[in-house]
């Protein structure tokens, strides 16, 4: 409970500082700038991973799993626009999850079904959550 007021800080003061900015940024204000950008960009990876992981696996079709699977992707190439913050580790753990993710989604056959692909990909699916919850927990996003 106590990280709920120290996270709303930190948005509000993200969103001051967006406010104030200007063409004479330091690199501090920059480095502030990219770590705030990249934690919106793993909170939207998690909370878009989180919708994957809960679709039904008796009544998902096969279209919710590819929109759920394209947002993740897109919120996966924000991620590594801002990677620079995350530390190696952290990094090279979210990088090999949503890689291995994507290799897994395009090698399901193209009959798959909503029910077959999203019982497959759930290895994938977990170690993407946790890679992610990692590096987000790291920077106190």
């Amino acid at each position: 409970m106590k990280r709920f007021p120290v996270i709303g800080v930190l948005c509000v003061g993200a969103i001051l500082g967006l406010s104030a900015c200007s063409d004479d940024s330091s690199p501090a204000e920059e480095a502030s700038q990219a770590a705030a950008d990249l934690c919106t960009d793993l909170n939207a990876l998690k909370a878009d991973n989180a919708k994957l992981k809960a679709l039904n696996p008796a009544n998902a079709t096969k279209d919710q799993v590819k929109d759920a699977y394209e947002a993740v992707q897109k919120d996966w190439e924000g991620v590594k626009e801002n990677a620079a913050q995350l530390k190696d580790a952290e990094r090279a753990a979210v990088q090999s999850a949503a890689e291995d993710l994507k290799k897994s989604y395009q090698d399901l056959p193209g009959d798959t079904t909503g029910k077959d692909a999203r019982t497959q990909l759930q290895p994938q699916i977990e170690s993407l959550d946790q890679a992610a919850t990692a590096a987000a927990t790291g920077l106190r996003c």
